[in-house]
């Protein structure tokens, strides 16, 4: 088979259509007709490498145009987590806290962050005799919904009303069912009361307020159906879905989202008339289209893999200025522990020991990306460096499938005694480089112990809102989680959180694990105050996370993002809050 991380390198320098480029010379101009043809070619390739060139800087700068590789696949900002969704709405939303550029939790549609000191939570007794706490969260006065109309606690109130009734299909289901009563204080103010005490009590990212003259009606004639009945997909454009610096106006499904300033936006003016998105799913067409000038920008959240990004920066010097931003972000193999032999530990154990992912990130990925040894980043406080660390061991990986019970047949694929093969199938987010590259690379690692991999993809609309939220992958899904800090990840490893019908498909624990001791730590870990304490749980966690192999690590992900040498102001995070929450920052030199 040969190398498998071989590629072979196509330079956009040097082919144009599939063909060479050559150098003309001026012999045989001087016949008259020879050379008015010769000029009239000359003439067309000139304008075709017209295409290629810089675009020209233009002042005052009216549009700024913004490449990213994903969809969304709603633009409801409560149902499914998906990142292009996070992006695209940071322009035009405000949360009413978010962790900032700082990874500090910051007030961004409130007053303040509420904590016991200032007196915004308190804690007290739940009617069941249980430790509460109530906490309260003030908008702030000059919030408006693009139409005029004030970003009220009413706002508040329908969406924790349709996030506590199940067939709605809101997520996280654990917040609305332990805010187990909402109280409207005035106009603007609403406490929560929980039936359980939390460390993270002031995060408020996952509550949003949503326009209730404009979507309640909708969501009280059917709940179930409203997921597919939402303004927020169809009137996109209504301007009263929206309290951020800009609003949608335009959507091309699939292929892009036009935003323009917002008239009600009480803040800072931001400094772009317009801002488009441009959805454009294959990485190499990506880059292109930046060089030809038809992009501004590429999206960090969603741009261009690291290894392209920086092939990109030594071809161009300071064309753009290219900025790595390393993050909570984990790239991962999600297992359908529904399929048999997935569902078995030596199986699973198997698989991360005969991929050797150091030599996937040396290769591929310049040494950019940090290998993972469990779902909690280096960078997260409560990391713990003495989880077990799976190193790459072809021959322990055949002992482990040997001793499962699947033997080589002659073909070299492995089979039980039922003859069955031990074949899985391999998913991604089709167009994009570098995933794809990891699959092959993968596929041939894993054929050396025997297993036989099939890889199919899919468009990330289709990939996320139906094959992955409806659990309909059949083995292997790659793809990555973004978090905050010290984020529990309930959503994606409590069993209670495996999308069911009966949930409308909510919760993200797509590979159906279930571990009771994972479900009791995920449950105590919120409820622990004392830091230390609290670090003894997150490392039991992720012990059991090592040992039992819900998902299978790869990587930590370092970020990209490539900006225009004139564009300032734009601040990497590295987590789960996208740099549009603070777009009105960003300015043109």
């Amino acid at each position: 088979m040969g190398d498998p991380l071989h590629r072979i390198r196509t330079s956009p320098e040097h082919t144009r259509h599939g063909r060479s480029i050559r150098h003309r010379t001026t012999h045989g101009l001087r016949h008259p007709r020879r050379r008015a043809a010769m000029m009239r070619r000359a003439s067309l390739l000139l304008a075709g490498l017209a295409v290629f060139a810089p675009a020209k800087a233009q002042t005052p700068r009216d549009t700024l145009t913004i490449g990213i590789t994903q969809f969304p696949s709603t633009f409801h900002p409560n149902i499914e987590n998906m990142a292009a969704k996070s992006y695209v709405l940071g322009f035009a939303r405000r949360p009413l806290t978010a962790y900032d550029p700082d990874w500090q939790l910051a007030c961004l549609l409130c007053e303040q962050v509420p904590s016991l000191e200032n007196g915004g939570a308190r804690l007290e007794t739940t009617p069941e005799g249980k430790p509460g706490i109530r906490v309260t969260w003030r908008l702030r006065a000059d919030a408006r919904w693009g139409d005029g109309t004030p970003v009220s606690a009413e706002d508040l109130r329908f969406a924790w009303e349709a996030g506590r009734d199940p067939a709605t299909g809101f997520g996280p289901a654990e917040f609305y069912r332990s805010a187990y009563e909402l109280i409207v204080e005035d106009a603007r103010s609403v406490t929560l009361r929980f039936d359980r005490v939390t460390f993270d009590f002031a995060s408020a990212g996952d509550f949003q307020p949503l326009p209730t003259h404009l979507e309640r009606a909708r969501w009280e004639a059917e709940p179930r159906a409203y997921r597919n009945r939402t303004a927020y997909d169809t009137e996109t454009a209504n301007p009263g879905l929206w309290n951020g610096p800009y609003r949608i106006t335009a959507v091309q499904p699939g292929a892009g989202v036009t935003l323009e300033r917002n008239p009600a936006w009480p803040g800072p003016a931001p400094a772009f008339r317009r801002i488009q998105i441009r959805s454009i799913e294959n990485t190499a067409a990506l880059e292109a289209q930046l060089l030809a000038g038809q992009l501004d920008m590429i999206s960090g959240e969603l741009g261009l893999p690291v290894e392209q990004a920086a092939a990109l920066e030594r071809r161009t010097g300071q064309r753009f200025r290219i900025t790595y931003k390393p993050g909570l972000i984990y790239e991962h193999l999600d297992l359908q522990h529904d399929n048999p032999a997935l569902a078995d530990l030596r199986v699973r154990q198997a698989l991360l020991l005969a991929a050797d992912r150091a030599q996937i990130v040396a290769r591929l990925f310049e040494g950019r990306q940090t290998v993972a040894h469990g779902s909690v980043n280096p960078l997260d406080p409560m990391h713990d460096p003495g989880v077990r660390q799976w190193g790459f061991d072809p021959a322990r990986a055949n002992a482990l499938l040997e001793e499962a019970g699947w033997r080589r047949g002659p073909d070299g694929i492995r089979r039980n005694a039922a003859g069955e093969r031990l074949g899985f199938e391999l998913m991604t987010t089709a167009g994009n480089r570098a995933r794809e590259a990891v699959q092959q690379v993968l596929q041939g690692m894993w054929r050396a112990v025997g297993i036989e991999t099939r890889i199919r993809n899919e468009p990330p609309r289709v990939f996320f809102a139906e094959t992955l939220s409806r659990r309909r992958f059949q083995g292997l899904a790659l793809f990555a989680w973004i978090s905050g800090p010290e984020s529990v990840p309930r959503s994606s490893l409590h069993s209670e959180e495996i999308p069911r019908a009966e949930r409308n498909w909510s919760g993200q624990n797509y590979g159906g694990w279930h571990n009771a001791e994972m479900d009791a730590l995920l449950e105590a870990l919120p409820q622990e105050l004392d830091r230390e304490k609290r670090r003894a749980l997150w490392s039991r966690l992720q012990a059991i996370y090592a040992e039992e192999l819900p998902s299978l690590p790869l990587w930590f992900r370092a970020d990209a993002h490539v900006w225009p040498s004139w564009l300032q102001g734009v601040r990497p995070t590295g987590h789960l809050n996208p740099t549009s929450l603070w777009v009105e920052e960003w300015r043109v030199r």
